[in-house]
């Protein structure tokens, strides 16, 4: 099944989801004339990359409600090292294998992401709020449409992770879904699918029959605050900042299937539009 124009997807590196169904799926939609871009994530391989390394990874929670990873100067090369290099190569060697040219590139190459590191992050930690210094996280604003189009023009298909690209010049962390949203906006895509483990956005979180199918951009806010938790909660925000950019709709579906992406482009999954 086809989009009117370019798709964007993601798809989640936690534990739980699959690529080899993805990538099989994707192979198949490019060869039938469906461009596309893969953003893709490697959170459960880097914990364990991690804790391997002596360093084990440590997560902080803004005042909001949000979690992430937090990352030090040893964390952003232990992140780097895990995104761009294992996950990112062996997507392309898998791509490579069904017949996709397949280029890897993280936000820093050619500032294709390129973000504002937060200097000072808040953070709630055993219930008490805390400023964090000396973190490599940031927020992306701006990114480099040209570089993708120049390879999508040539028939490269891009695989693009974080991290990205500070305007001093440093690596940073950034969000891979919030990344995809950026990355859709940019270049005018028509979709962005958020691939996870689960089969779309749950009213009970553990109840798979739950799944909203459609959700309206302005029910958005509703969700987040109520039954959206942990990373749903992320994708619902990347969404909101998709369909902000002029990306007509975003489809949260489940990685584990056959077909992932087309079975999402049909609708199963939660599909999200003004």
């Amino acid at each position: 099944m086809h989009t009117n124009g370019l798709l964007v997807v993601k798809v989640g590196g936690g534990e739980g989801n699959r690529i080899e169904p993805v990538l099989d799926d994707l192979a198949e939609l490019w060869h039938a004339g469906q461009r596309w871009v893969l953003v893709h994530g490697g959170s459960a391989r880097t914990n364990d990359v991690a804790t391997a390394l002596g360093h084990p990874p440590q997560f902080i929670t803004s005042p909001s409600g949000f979690t992430s990873r937090r990352t030090d100067r040893q964390t952003a090369l232990i992140f780097t090292m895990v995104y761009a290099g294992e996950m990112n190569k062996t997507i392309v060697e898998g791509l490579q294998a069904r017949g996709i040219d397949a280029v890897g590139l993280s936000g820093a190459d050619g500032r294709l992401l390129e973000g504002e590191r937060k200097k000072a992050i808040r953070a709630v930690v055993n219930g008490r709020r805390m400023i964090v210094r000396d973190d490599y996280t940031g927020t992306i604003r701006r990114v480099n449409g040209t570089l993708l189009r120049l390879l999508l023009d040539a028939g490269y298909a891009p695989v693009v992770c974080p991290p990205a690209i500070s305007h001093e010049h440093e690596l940073i962390n950034v969000d891979g879904d919030r990344a995809a949203a950026a990355l859709a906006a940019a270049l005018h895509a028509h979709t962005l699918v958020l691939l996870t483990g689960a089969p779309g956005l749950l009213r009970t979180p553990d109840d798979p029959t739950s799944r909203i199918a459609t959700l309206p951009a302005v029910a958005l806010e509703e969700a987040m605050t109520t039954y959206a938790q942990g990373r749903m909660r992320i994708k619902l925000l990347a969404a909101r900042e998709a369909l902000d950019g002029g990306v007509a709709q975003v489809v949260i579906a489940t990685s584990n299937t056959e077909h992932p992406v087309q079975q999402a482009l049909a609708g199963n999954g939660t599909i999200i539009s003004v």
